[in-house]
């Protein structure tokens, strides 16, 4: 990183993630605090403001329910960015655009960060009307269009939403939620025994293919065992997969820290990213395969095109229907079956982490967009 951006004050700005999340905190924000740079993370929790690992966490409180999130803590959040005064602001949330909007008229530099498609997401929101998705979709997506044409830059999750804001902005870079290599290199020790558990490790709902999963260890051997890391989202979704045959074959851990997921891979001999194909997954790409994938996992994922072009280029795993238990099944019997051939799909998604997927390469994209962004304050 050049010379001049050292001790630069930065902000990031979030009324919705969690003060730890991954894309915001572990990696950008301690990437920039490592880079040289005075960093600021303002959240909105009931936690007690903290430096860790060189971030200065912030909080305005903790809202109480979706409105109040969306009015009041917005406006703390502003409030709080202006005493921060940074030289750099980074927006997290698709809601906090008017504080965007608001810091710009300040004379600030601002940049959104698209985690998501969210004019996509918006269609399959189920507490919206479903007749209404279309029309609310398409007034969003044209009002973050007129929003992030008027800011520094945007930062996007992927490549495809980072050709979305192109045309609107020229200030526009992906930096791509890929893992960090030293993060899970522990889990790289496997028992002197064969692992006999698959796992899976994130957000728990019926989109992310939790039925299906469970239906798929019924079809198993009784001893091959689903490590379920993450929380439900709906307490019925719990009881009704709870009562299925195949629930006797899942170890349920609940939420997992980021510390306690590299023995869960060390114990299990692939990893499940089987999410159901709704709009704004068939072009993500979940971070956690690739999370799998640095840890030497094959892993069995959804048959997504964008999935399907990773997994077989790299010749890392097993693509599957996501509604299919069955072929999830054979999928995973098949990588029982094999050992020579599954540490080899193990082997060969850890290199394709090592040569291209991780935040290694991310991070110095992130350095020099942030250099570009501090040149242009200088400017000013």
């Amino acid at each position: 990183m050049a010379d001049f951006c050292l001790r630069k004050r930065v902000a990031h700005l979030t009324s919705v993630h969690p003060r730890y999340d991954t894309r915001i905190f572990v990696k950008q924000c301690r990437s920039l605090a490592r880079g040289g740079y005075e960093v600021y993370l303002v959240v909105a929790d009931a936690l007690p403001d903290e430096t860790k690992d060189g971030v200065n966490i912030v909080s305005v409180g903790e809202p109480v329910g979706r409105m109040d999130r969306m009015r009041r803590a917005t406006k703390r959040v502003f409030q709080k960015a202006i005493e921060i005064d940074a030289d750099v602001y980074q927006i997290h949330d698709p809601e906090l655009l008017i504080v965007a909007l608001q810091l710009k008229r300040a004379g600030k530099v601002v940049v959104f960060d698209s985690h998501e498609d969210v004019p996509k997401q918006v269609l399959a929101k189920k507490y919206i009307p479903m007749w209404i998705r279309p029309g609310v979709s398409g007034v969003f997506g044209a009002v973050e269009r007129w929003a992030c044409g008027r800011l520094d830059g945007v930062v996007c999750a992927t490549e495809f939403i980072r050709n979305k804001f192109s045309v609107v902005n020229k200030n526009v870079i992906d930096i791509n939620n890929y893992p960090s290599l030293d993060e899970f290199s522990s889990a790289l020790a496997r028992p002197d025994d064969e692992p006999r558990q698959i796992c899976y490790v994130g957000a728990i709902s019926r989109v992310r293919g939790i039925r299906e999963m469970v239906r798929a260890m019924e079809l198993l051997p009784s001893d091959i065992k689903l490590a379920l890391g993450g929380k439900f989202h709906e307490a019925a979704l719990r009881e009704e997969v709870e009562s299925y045959p195949g629930w006797r074959s899942v170890l349920e851990l609940g939420w997992l820290s980021r510390e306690q997921i590299p023995p869960v891979f060390s114990n299990s001999f692939a990893g499940l990213v089987t999410l159901h194909p709704i709009i704004n997954y068939v072009d993500a790409l979940p971070v956690k395969m690739f999370e799998y994938m640095v840890a030497g996992l094959p892993v069995i994922a959804s048959n997504f095109p964008i999935l399907e072009r990773i997994v077989v280029d790299a010749d890392c795993g097993i693509c599957v229907d996501p509604y299919d238990s069955k072929a999830i099944a054979d999928a995973i019997r098949y990588l029982i079956e094999n050992p020579v051939r599954r540490r080899e799909m193990g082997e060969n998604g850890r290199n394709a982490v090592l040569q291209k997927y991780n935040w290694g390469f991310e991070e110095a994209k992130y350095y020099k967009f942030y250099d570009r962004l501090i040149a242009a304050t200088q400017e000013k």
